[in-house]
């Protein structure tokens, strides 16, 4: 009898250790057009409105995942459904092989790719690697140096936008992270308590409403946007209104984490967000076979760099903190760091110098990371008993002190898209016309970024520039008004790089575009002190 229960034991292990987590895709989504008919089963109001004021139209991806196909998936026989995609139009599941590539069989599975991408090989690699703990860090490093409290805001002149009331009134900001423990005790959020800012979350790992527990990361990052403890620590948008989900399972290091955080965005967007906050970075995971390499930190890989690309594509702004691996073996900015459209966010010390732990760029593909800096080593934070220390450091927390201020100044300029905003932070930066792998464009100054966004408003006021046809297809004409010389215009490919410059003039204002291959390109119009920057689609 013994041998028998050992035996059920050995076995039991064995089927635990063998479970593999895949993502499913479906080929469509039959009941589209119920949701394009009734779009507020789909997205709030303030998430309409968000895409009505930026011009950014409904499209498959807003419709959810068909029910019958998730139905179907959860109840096939060894599978576990952990997290779903409609924007991936996916499941994440685990199970067995056998049981994760028998899904392939029906007809509504497009495609199943394994997070052990070895098993994607249509000759599989045998997987003998052992799972091992991966250190939890978190992007926090334990230090204890002290500094000025003032000093984070400062540095950007964040403080002389809050002097223009521009606090963060009127945006709402989502906090992907580990959990809130004591938020809803803790004296240093008494403020936004009192004042109901925080309209809610959820708890993604737990699969419950009960966000203040968990990690206390999520609770330090939160302060620094939000924390308000008079004389000692203002956040950086201490008006804004937040959301707060836990995606990140501090027990463990494993791939769902990526699903649990797109699942988490589409939440968001459906809420109307307009600031995802993420101070989290994925690179190794318990199971090597799952981990990454420099080579997929290029803002395709990852699942949740492409979900990081797509709630951009909804007019939200994602602010990403780069990692803390500056001075390691593996120096890179770890996923979604390296989404295309993310503002990534490295660390600075308090005198503006770089702080080595912070992790570097480019991408692998050749893209400038970080983009900015903000003070991350040693900044003024609440802990979960309320109390305010700098005794911890890392770029978990410049990544939050930029995406507060990020809210504040979009709150400055409210007509302004996401990516209007991005532009206008990363041409206020230090670094702008010279940017390095360790700094990115540098330290923004935000009331350069005003300066530059209301000047730009009174100069479309008087000229306006006319970009056309849309869709192109040999040609693109750029009209403007008579009292300029002439403009420069600058075509960007879908990964943000400049493969076109043109000086344009009124006797010479035709770009050719023969050449480019059919798809999306952005543009810049640049005129004295005025940017023009808008999407083109090449036919």
């Amino acid at each position: 009898m013994k041998k028998i229960v050992l035996l059920f034991i050995f076995l039991l292990s064995q089927n635990i250790f063998s479970q593999e987590d895949a993502w499913v895709y479906f080929t469509d989504k039959p009941d589209s057009q119920y949701y394009f008919d009734n779009p507020l089963e789909m997205l709030s109001q303030r998430a309409l409105d968000r895409r009505t004021n930026q011009g950014i139209a409904l499209d498959i991806l807003d419709v959810p995942i068909h029910q019958l196909y998730f139905d179907q998936i959860s109840t096939s026989s060894g599978i576990e459904v952990k997290s779903k995609s409609k924007w991936m139009n996916a499941v994440h599941v685990r199970g067995s092989i056998s049981a994760i590539d028998a899904l392939a069989d029906l007809t509504f599975v497009s495609n199943i790719q394994f997070a052990n991408r070895s098993l994607n090989t249509q000759n599989r690699i045998a997987n003998n690697s052992e799972n091992k703990a991966v250190n939890k860090q978190l992007d926090v490093q334990e230090n204890f140096v002290y500094g000025n409290s003032s000093n984070q805001i400062q540095m950007l002149n964040g403080h002389l936008l809050h002097q223009q009331d521009y606090t963060g009134t009127g945006k709402i900001i989502a906090v992907m992270d580990a959990g809130f423990p004591n938020v809803n005790t803790a004296s240093s959020f008494q403020r936004i308590r009192d004042n109901n800012q925080i309209l809610g979350g959820y708890n993604f790992v737990a699969r419950n409403e009960n966000v203040y527990t968990s990690n206390s990361h999520g609770t330090l990052v939160l302060s620094l946007m939000a924390g308000y403890v008079e004389n000692q620590l203002v956040g950086t948008a201490p008006d804004a209104n937040y959301y707060l989900f836990i995606t990140e399972d501090s027990a463990d290091e494993n791939p769902v984490e990526e699903s649990y955080w797109v699942e988490a965005a589409e939440l968001a967007d459906s809420l109307g967000v307009d600031v995802i906050n993420t101070s989290l970075g994925y690179f190794a995971y318990n199971n090597p076979s799952y981990s990454y390499t420099y080579a997929d930190m290029n803002g395709v890989t990852s699942f949740i760099s492409r979900g990081a690309d797509i709630a951009f594509s909804r007019g939200m702004i994602c602010v990403t903190s780069a990692g803390n691996s500056g001075n390691s073996a593996n120096p890179n900015i770890s996923t979604p760091a390296d989404a295309i459209h993310t503002l990534t966010v490295g660390s600075v010390k308090f005198d503006e110098t770089y702080s080595t732990f912070s992790s570097i760029g480019p991408t692998f593909d050749g893209r400038i990371k970080p983009d900015v800096m903000a003070q991350g080593q040693n900044p003024y934070f609440s802990t979960t008993s309320g109390s305010v220390s700098n005794a911890s450091s890392g770029t978990s927390f410049s990544g939050p002190i930029i995406a507060g201020m990020v809210a504040s100044f979009w709150q400055a300029i409210p007509w302004a898209t996401n990516q209007q905003v991005v532009d206008f932070v990363l041409q206020s930066a230090d670094r702008f016309t010279n940017p390095t792998t360790q700094f990115g464009y540098g330290i923004p100054d935000f009331q350069v970024a005003l300066n530059m966004a209301q000047l730009s408003v009174e100069e479309n006021e008087k000229i306006q520039f006319l970009v056309y046809p849309n869709p192109v297809k040999d040609k693109v004409i750029v009209s403007f008004s008579n009292d300029l010389p002439g403009v420069k215009l600058l075509i960007f490919n879908s990964l943000r790089q400049q493969i076109m410059e043109k000086t344009i003039t009124q006797n010479d204002n035709l770009v050719a575009t023969s050449e480019l291959q059919n798809g999306i390109y952005f543009y810049k119009v640049l005129a004295k002190n005025t940017i023009q920057t808008g999407k083109i689609i090449k036919n």
